[in-house]
């Protein structure tokens, strides 16, 4: 019997875990909602959740985020007011969730956003270069 190998991150994916998924939706829900009316942190006013991974045992969470400026005093800013918050946002999990255990919170900066307009950005570029140049 042939198996293929695969690396193991150990974080889920759709096919892996479908409860890992299902605890990672209701923390995106409930974390994204805390931030945005629960939260009195003016740091964090910037701030959206764009996805979370669980590990497969499910003791840590992994919150991605994106900031919505360009200006990187307001991303470290936001980064201090997240770590600040990590503590009350692991219990405020504990209260809603009612999992047996609660996940450690890691909060990490989400780059998707900033890569998608990077290219967007070169793709502009690339169309006026061809539009010039065909003029």
């Amino acid at each position: 019997m042939i198996r293929s190998w695969a690396p193991k991150t150990g974080l889920t994916s759709k096919a892996e875990s479908p409860r890992a998924r299902r605890v990672a939706d209701m923390i995106l829900v409930e974390v994204s909602e805390l931030l945005r009316l629960g939260v009195a942190d003016p740091r964090l006013g910037l701030v959206s959740l764009t996805k979370v991974e669980m590990t497969k045992d499910l003791k840590i969470a992994r919150l991605f985020y994106s900031v919505l400026s360009d200006d990187e005093q307001v991303l470290k800013e936001a980064e201090a007011g997240l770590s600040s918050a990590r503590g009350f946002v692991r219990s405020h999990l504990a209260k809603t969730l009612g999992l047996r255990y609660t996940p450690e919170v890691q909060f990490r900066h989400d780059l998707a956003l900033v890569r998608q307009a990077e290219m967007e950005r070169i793709l502009k570029e690339i169309a006026l270069d061809d539009r010039a140049r065909s003029e």
